[in-house]
C-alpha cells in the first residue's frame, strides 16, 4: 500500500498520482493522509484501485469516479460520488447535500447521514444510506436506486422520472408526481441485494418503496398508440 499525506503533497498532485496508475506499476492500493477536508479528493479516477481517505473530505470528493474503490473514513462535503460512473464509494460518516449528484452507475454507500437533495438527477447509480436523509431526495432522479434506512425530509422524489426509491423509516412528505407504490417480490430481492453489497443487516420486508406517477411527462405511455 502506497501512503500519500497531503501535509506534505498537493492535491493536484495525488489526483495526478491516482489518475495515472495504469496497471503496471503495481501500485493498486493507496492510503492518504491528513486530507484536512480537502476539495476533490481522489477525482477522476479511471482504473480499479483502492483509495483509503484517513478523515474528512471537502466538495466533490471522488467525483467522476469509474472502477475504483474510495473509502472516507470521515465525513464527505458537497457531491460525494458527483457523476460517479461505476465503482464503491463508502463514507464511513456523514455526508452534506447532494451526495451521488447525476451519478450514471456504481454504488454509493453513506453509513451516516445525509444532507439535503441526496440522489439529484440520478442517473443510474445505486445509493445507500444507513442514517437519514434531509429535503429534496431524489429530485428529479431518472434512473437508478436510493435505499434509506432512516427518515427522509420534505418532498422526496420531487419531479421524479424512473429512478426507484426505498425507505425504511418515516417521509416528511412526497415532491411533485412521487407516490407510493406496491412493494413486490422482485423490489424486496433488489433491496436485499443492495443491502448486501453495501454490508448492511436489515430487513427488506420494512421498506416501502415510491416512483414517479408519470403524470409529468411530455410523453404518456396510455396515449402512446396516438404518436
Amino acid at each position: 500500500m502506497q501512503t500519500i499525506d497531503l501535509s506534505s503533497v498537493a492535491v493536484r498532485d495525488l489526483n495526478r498520482r491516482l489518475q495515472r496508475r495504469d496497471g503496471d506499476d503495481g501500485e493498486s492500493e493507496f492510503r492518504v493522509l491528513h486530507p484536512g477536508g480537502a476539495h476533490a479528493l481522489a477525482a477522476g479516477l479511471m482504473h480499479p484501485i483502492e483509495v483509503t481517505i484517513e478523515g474528512h473530505a471537502g466538495y466533490y470528493c471522488a467525483g467522476m469516479n469509474q472502477e475504483a474503490k474510495v473509502t472516507i473514513n470521515g465525513n464527505a462535503g458537497t457531491g460525494v460520488a458527483e457523476n460517479m460512473m461505476s465503482g464503491l464509494v463508502r463514507v464511513r460518516g456523514d455526508v452534506s447535500q447532494s451526495a451521488g449528484a447525476t451519478a450514471h452507475g456504481g454504488l454509493l454507500v453513506v453509513e451516516g447521514d445525509a444532507s439535503a437533495r441526496c440522489a439529484i438527477s440520478l442517473k443510474g447509480a445505486d445509493i445507500v444510506v444507513q442514517g437519514s436523509v434531509g429535503h429534496m431526495a431524489a429530485f428529479m432522479a431518472q434512473a437508478g436506486r436510493l435505499v434509506v434506512l432512516g427518515d427522509v425530509g420534505a418532498d422526496l422524489g420531487d419531479s421524479l422520472y424512473e429512478a426507484q426509491i426505498y425507505v425504511r423509516g418515516t417521509v416528511a412528505s412526497l415532491g411533485a408526481d412521487c407516490v407510493e407504490k406496491d412493494m413486490r417480490s422482485e423490489h424486496r430481492s433488489d433491496v436485499e441485494s443492495l443491502l448486501k453489497q453495501a454490508g448492511v443487516d436489515a430487513n427488506a420486508g420494512d421498506f416501502r418503496r415510491y416512483g414517479s406517477a408519470r403524470q409529468l411527462y411530455n410523453f404518456k405511455i396510455d396515449n402512446a398508440g396516438s404518436y
